[in-house]
């Protein structure tokens, strides 16, 4: 029978919703998204991801200034904790970026409110903290792709460029003049675990202004296929690789 461990959190809808998962240190781990666009919550209660024992113990903030963190893995190799994050919107069409960044301890601050994509300040709340009061990303993403779910491929099918790089799912823009998004990228990483690159791996879902499909999560299968959740189309995709 399913059993209430935890109800200590925020029921707003807006960026309310849960990935979960549990990390290295067997303790789970989930966001807590902003109430709103752009404000100022209470960042021991929202814009962070947190972390508890499996029986709800120890609830604490790993890290904060989030304005909606959706999915997020860990490096196989350092177990840092790696994740996305959806920008602000009405700042226009190119800004912010959405971003994917890099926590290996806790207590690390990126930037919302007063920050967005390392270097813009927020029109209204910049002026409170500068940029270089936090964490920049470790790689910005598309703006307003709706970056969603995110794993490190740790399988051996794909080509071995791929090993330990970062797969996305961009859900897609809902608000920008000409849609983006709607696609899996990859993010490329040098020997020193540095971002390097960030390209499309897998498109079509978008034709023109018209998408028929919304991915919003990656998995990487026992076999080393890559799995696709498409929750417009309602379909899970496998993706393979066959030299």
């Amino acid at each position: 029978m399913p059993a209430v461990v935890s109800d200590r959190f925020p029921t707003d809808g807006r960026h309310g919703r849960k990935f979960i998962a549990f990390g290295p240190d067997g303790k789970l781990y989930f966001p807590v998204g902003a109430p709103c666009n752009v404000c100022a919550p209470d960042p021991d209660r929202y814009a962070n991801i947190m972390r508890m024992n499996a029986d709800g113990s120890g609830l604490e903030v790993y890290a904060r200034g989030l304005r909606n963190s959706v999915g997020f893995d860990w490096d196989p190799r350092t177990k840092a904790l790696w994740f996305t994050s959806n920008g602000r919107d009405n700042l226009g069409d190119d800004v912010p970026p959405d971003t994917l960044n890099r926590a290996p301890v806790p207590g690390l601050d990126f930037g919302f409110p007063y920050c967005h994509g390392g270097s813009i300040a927020d029109p209204e709340f910049g002026a409170m903290r500068p940029c270089s009061a936090f964490t920049p990303p470790a790689q910005n993403l598309g703006p307003h792709v709706a970056s969603l779910g995110m794993r490190f491929y740790a399988g051996t099918q794909f080509p071995a460029a791929y090993r330990n790089q970062i797969f996305i799912a961009e859900h897609g823009s809902w608000n920008r003049s000409h849609k983006i998004g709607y696609r899996i990228t990859v993010v490329m990483f040098d020997a020193n675990g540095k971002a390097v690159g960030y390209v499309p791996f897998a498109e079509g879902w978008l034709q023109g202004e018209r998408a028929w499909g919304r991915p919003a999560d990656v998995l990487v299968a026992p076999d080393g296929s890559l799995l696709v959740s498409d929750d417009a189309a309602g379909a899970i995709y496998r993706i393979r690789y066959r030299g």
